[in-house]
């Protein structure tokens, strides 16, 4: 089965052969760690979120991929940063490639016991934050990781 491959400042990554996609990105925090899925289409970590639909708000995206993916509620969120380099890509296994901008959001939820993975997931599970850059996480994710770690809670991410 071909899996799911991203790409992030890589010169071999291929060229989009579809419109920018735009998702949201949740990183959803309770206590010391942050939640984390270990995807079905590629077997590697990412943060939970999705692709906007057309009828949507970012806001009322971010609600919807973290109530499907997870079964949680959202309860708070804040702007955490916008990851818009040209290099970031998804090649699908249908061959379809797409240049990915990302809106990012720190989340609370209301009521971690919850908590259920969809099928998109092998697993959904809280990561302590110190653990973080062991994980074998996807390109388009692991550098909103590393900024997310080193924030400094006063700005928004600009990438």
């Amino acid at each position: 089965m071909a899996e799911t491959k991203f790409y992030y400042r890589n010169p071999g990554a291929p060229q989009p052969n579809k419109p920018n996609h735009i998702g949201v990105t949740a990183i959803i925090e309770h206590q010391s760690a942050v939640l984390m899925e270990y995807r079905s289409d590629c077997r590697r970590w990412s943060l939970i979120g999705g692709a906007l639909e057309l009828d949507e708000s970012l806001t009322d995206c971010l609600r919807r991929e973290i109530a499907e993916e997870t079964s949680l509620t959202v309860s708070r969120f804040a702007l955490f940063g916008l990851f818009s380099d040209p290099t970031r890509r998804i090649e699908y296994p249908d061959g379809n490639v797409i240049r990915s901008l990302t809106v990012a959001y720190v989340v609370k939820v209301e009521d971690t016991r919850r908590l259920q993975r969809s099928d998109e997931s092998v697993k959904v599970e809280f990561v302590d934050k110190k653990d973080l850059p062991g994980l074998d996480v996807v390109e388009t994710h692991r550098h909103i990781l590393d900024s997310y770690i080193a924030w400094d809670r006063k700005t928004v991410v600009l990438e």
